[in-house]
């Protein structure tokens, strides 16, 4: 990663390292990609930092804490082993798989910096580039003779602060299920899925991410945190809108703190683009364009499904949500996204497979799509609940929302029932953005 001069001088590498499951624990294993896998080889590489207050010294850290963290993390590496492997793409006829062998390990790299650790955890605005130091890199995926392509599925990196507060990625305790046969395909998606993987250009798969580079200085990341009294007046403004100007009751409506959420933000940042280009939209002559929002639903737990939520792998569908530019930006926008958002919500619900056929399409699209965004996470996931025994993070960031015109949703830090919103625009997007919600909360509160 090429880091900016002043962010590098912050930063300095204590230990590099590889860490892999304990000898002989794991057998070499051949994991099948299910249907549901294949569409998120498309997608871009999911980079998340959590930050934690560590009441001790550094000096007693390296000592005495980071050896039992190795060791805890080879441990869970055994259990977690598909992240140890590669990602195989082989040509056709042979399948894409998860392969693990003993000689695969994942990269851990333990750094110092001394950046403003209060001025990363806040609640304000700051360069988007201020958190690329600490995001490890994976290692460069290598290629056969035969074509086959081996991908890298993770990287660690553990940064230590002066005070010392450091940064991790996070696992769960419970123990993984591996078997793919849970996933059932009657439809004999992967193979359909696996055809376009393989007539599929490999740059459309191995991406380097954009902000590597640091192309754009001018964006900056904000995290906007809704209070619990603000969902629920949303909830209630919107439950209230929906009778009195759509004449839709609330047994037909799902208001949950999800749909009202997404629905502020998106209409607040499509609100907030068109502002800052106030000259290209007037200068268009097709301006009731359709504007899409992007969302994921769970399949796990599911009755139909019967997949419980150990299972280790993905099982998450793509759900789209359209509507007209008039809509979107008239006097009920929210209400209008609200409702397509609930609706879309409730048709999963009912059938959670619906256009599985397109979710290759809708995985390779990505960014390509005009007038898309998409929402991360979920205010259920409960990201602030992660703990390595040092309480709660002191700020979780999904950093890869910066280039993927993404919205990152998740549970509020602070208060139960709150939501932390997490976006990354450019400076002056972001000032009309902040601008634009105040004023919607203002007059949603009155």
């Amino acid at each position: 990663m090429a880091h900016p001069a002043d962010l590098c001088q912050k930063l300095k590498v204590i230990e590099q390292c590889q860490v892999s499951p304990p000898p002989g624990s794991v057998p070499p294993t051949s994991l099948p990609l299910a249907f549901l896998d294949l569409p998120w080889v498309y997608c871009d590489t999911v980079q998340s930092i959590f930050f934690f207050e560590f009441p001790h010294s550094c000096n007693h850290f390296l000592q005495t804490v980071l050896p039992n963290l190795k060791h805890s993390l080879s441990l869970t590496l055994q259990q977690f082993f598909p992240f140890v492997g590669n990602l195989v793409i082989p040509p056709k006829p042979n399948f894409p798989h998860i392969l693990y062998t003993s000689e695969n390990s994942i990269s851990f790299t333990i750094a110092e910096s001394t950046a403003d650790f209060p001025h990363l955890i806040a609640d304000t605005a700051r360069d988007v580039k201020d958190s690329h130091p600490f995001v490890p890199i994976l290692p460069t995926p290598t290629t056969k003779e035969d074509g086959t392509w081996l991908l890298p599925l993770m990287a660690i990196q553990l940064t230590i602060f002066p005070e010392t507060k450091h940064d991790v990625a996070a696992t769960q305790d419970l123990l993984p299920l591996l078997n793919r046969d849970i996933i059932k395909d009657p439809k004999g998606l992967k193979f359909v899925f696996s055809e376009e993987l393989w007539n599929s250009p490999i740059e459309s798969i191995i991406k380097t991410p954009p902000k590597v580079v640091d192309k754009n200085d001018d964006k900056v990341r904000h995290a906007f945190v809704l209070r619990r009294d603000h969902v629920a007046k949303l909830k209630k403004w919107v439950s209230i809108e929906c009778k009195s100007t759509y004449g839709l009751e609330l047994e037909s409506l799902h208001i949950s703190t999800f749909v009202v959420t997404s629905a502020l933000m998106w209409v607040c940042k499509v609100q907030s683009e068109e502002e800052v280009n106030a000259i290209t939209i007037a200068n268009n002559n097709n301006n009731d364009e359709i504007y899409s929002l992007k969302f994921l639903g769970d399949c796990r737990n599911r009755p139909e499904f019967s997949i419980p939520s150990t299972y280790f792998g993905n099982c998450i569908v793509i759900r789209i949500v359209s509507l007209n530019r008039s809509k979107l930006m008239g006097e009920k926008g929210i209400v209008e996204a609200a409702i397509s958002i609930g609706r879309a919500v409730r048709d999963f619900q009912f059938d959670a497979m619906k256009d599985v056929e397109n979710f290759m399409s809708l995985g390779r699209s990505g960014r390509k799509v005009k007038h898309s965004s998409t929402i991360a996470g979920s205010p259920k996931l409960g990201t602030y609940e992660t703990d390595f025994g040092w309480g709660k993070p002191k700020k979780c960031e999904i950093l890869h929302i910066e280039y993927s015109r993404t919205i990152s949703l998740s549970d509020s830090r602070d208060e139960e029932g709150g939501v932390e919103v997490g976006l990354a625009l450019g400076r002056a997007q972001m000032s009309k953005f902040s601008a634009i919600l105040e004023e919607y909360l203002r007059n949603i509160a009155i």
